[in-house]
């Protein structure tokens, strides 16, 4: 009996931590919808820091969250290098197609230029 109550904590637990990561990243959703990118590069730091963060999933996603925060601030070549390490790193994820308009975006609007990204 003790064995199972054990497993059924054990798993419990498990389960709120995989909770509360997703949590910070709907937080930041929030965050970034009312316009408070300091709180969403809080809540994203929180996220990564997870020991259940699962980079290869939710990476890009982050990351152009990110990118879209410092748009905002306008920050447009700091967004710009972000789009393009998407595109570079994770070029079949849908993060990278979205990383895409923004930098058509971008281009439109005269923020960024094709070709003149600064290298590091």
């Amino acid at each position: 009996m003790k064995k199972i109550l054990f497993i059924g904590l054990v798993l419990g637990l498990a389960g709120c931590t995989s909770t509360n990561h997703d949590a910070d990243i709907n937080n930041a959703y929030r965050a970034y919808e009312m316009g408070n990118c300091d709180e969403v590069y809080l809540q994203l730091s929180s996220a990564e820091r997870r020991p259940r963060y699962r980079a290869h999933q939710r990476q890009p996603e982050v990351t152009l969250l990110r990118g879209l925060c410092l748009e905002r601030q306008s920050l447009y070549l700091d967004a710009a290098q972000t789009y393009l390490f998407i595109q570079r790193h994770y070029p079949s994820s849908e993060y990278s197609f979205r990383a895409a308009a923004r930098l058509q975006t971008l281009q439109q609007l005269g923020h960024f230029a094709p070709g003149s990204d600064a290298r590091p």
